[in-house]
């Protein structure tokens, strides 16, 4: 007797979404209320699944998100159609969580102060019942400011992690105004920096990683460019200028600084905060009022690394990836794409951000002036609570397409395609 199984049914048999590789996903008419670039459209792959940081793509398709807020955990997002949308969801994980990471045979996930792994078969839809995670790294240090982790595993095999400052300025009474600078600055030694631990071993604290970096605030967006093998971090530049410095700052000054900073990270390297910060107009690094600047002193940054690239204060770039695809255009190849949720602080001036912006880069140095290549996230309201969409992490799937992660409301996954 031969029975039939459904196209659907035998994915799910052998772990691969069989219809998806041969049907093309269907673009919304209005590209998911997205404006692009000509000669891409777009879809959402998933909505109402939590707020969604950081995703990463397997090879047979599947989307792994990592869900920050009260519900927590990992969504794997399948589509066994090929219409483009998520038709399977599965929930597994504890925990609110930004990073999320997979290499060799493991997934990594990163809650606020840990990181764990589970053994993962590309094609399963969720670890055995029963079973948890290992712990790899737990302790971290975790504050009321910016306590999220983000990770990347590099091309030595070591885990990359952001541990953020709990500070906007290391000063003794911290968003106090005039309040001085701490010098130095007690927190680098257990934040402010990207610390590199070996996966291979379990149970570890932070004090069995080693601090790769120092002087960066809050680096939720890490990438590795595959090209080079290097790391690369996107820090979230430090907030009121003028409410702290009104001497200093006016506040159309605060609103356009410091800079928001792309880093190509060097081992042992020093990339300023607390002490300094980057003028994007002035294409240099100044010396921070808290310990004696005025806007135009440079004074003990002279040495202090120049970023990649910079932009405009406060965007807030949550995430980033490399273009490692021949599906887009040549011009995207090897290519900085970056995630900015959007600003709370840019008045007088309209916030910004809400999109995700494109870096040309090749052999590790950017070759040209970032442009937006998606926008519209946010909708007719663009401000932290009336923005529809607010973009987080970004991949890149199998077949080259973008995805995109939006934390804002319920939550959502976008996925952008050149058309043909």
């Amino acid at each position: 007797m031969i029975r039939t199984v459904s196209l659907a049914v035998l994915a799910l048999l052998v772990g691969a979404p069989l219809a998806a590789q041969n049907t093309r996903p269907v673009c919304a008419p209005d590209n998911a209320g997205l404006t692009l670039q000509p000669g891409f459209c777009a879809l959402l792959v998933a909505e109402s699944i939590g707020p969604a940081r950081h995703l990463v793509v397997l090879e047979n398709g599947d989307v792994l998100v990592a869900i920050a807020g009260s519900r927590g955990g990992i969504r794997l997002l399948r589509d066994t159609t090929g219409d483009g949308k998520a038709d399977i969801v599965r929930s597994f994980g504890v925990g609110a969580g930004t990073g999320i990471a997979f290499a060799g045979e493991y997934l990594y996930f990163a809650t606020n102060n840990a990181i764990v792994r589970w053994h993962w078969n590309i094609g399963q839809l969720e670890p055995p019942t029963g079973t948890g995670p290992d712990t790899v790294v737990s302790g971290l240090t975790l504050g009321r400011q910016h306590p999220a982790k983000s990770i990347v595993v590099g091309s030595d095999g070591q885990l990359y992690v952001n541990v953020g400052a709990p500070s906007n300025s290391c000063q003794v009474h911290d968003r106090m105004p005039e309040s001085p600078g701490q010098d130095p600055c007690p927190l680098l030694d257990v934040a402010g920096g990207i610390w590199r631990f070996d996966p291979r071993h379990g149970n570890q604290t932070q004090l069995d990683g080693q601090r790769f970096v120092t002087g960066i605030r809050n680096a939720v967006a890490l990438a590795v460019d595959p090209g080079t093998g290097a790391v690369f971090a996107a820090q979230h530049g430090r907030d009121q200028l003028a409410a702290n410095w009104p001497k200093l700052y006016n506040d159309a000054q605060s609103a356009e600084l410091p800079a928001e900073e792309v880093f190509r990270l060097e081992a042992g390297g020093d990339y300023g905060w607390p002490y300094c910060y980057y003028d994007w107009r002035r294409r240099q690094q100044v010396l921070q009022p808290e310990y004696g600047g005025d806007g135009k002193t440079v004074g003990r940054c002279e040495s202090v690394p120049r970023p990649v690239v910079a932009f405009p204060g406060h965007w807030a770039p949550d995430g980033m990836t490399f273009y490692n695809s021949r599906h887009f255009p040549i011009k995207y190849r090897g290519g900085l794409f970056i995630a900015f949720h959007g600003s709370w602080n840019r008045g007088p001036l309209p916030e910004g951000g809400y999109k995700v912006m494109f870096v040309p880069f090749a052999r590790g140095i950017a070759t040209g002036a970032p442009e937006v290549f998606a926008d519209g996230f946010a909708g007719p309201v663009v401000s932290p609570n009336g923005a529809r969409y607010r973009p987080t992490g970004v991949a890149v799937g199998p077949d080259g397409s973008l995805y995109v992660a939006s934390d804002q409301g319920e939550g959502a996954v976008f996925r952008i395609l050149s058309q043909p």
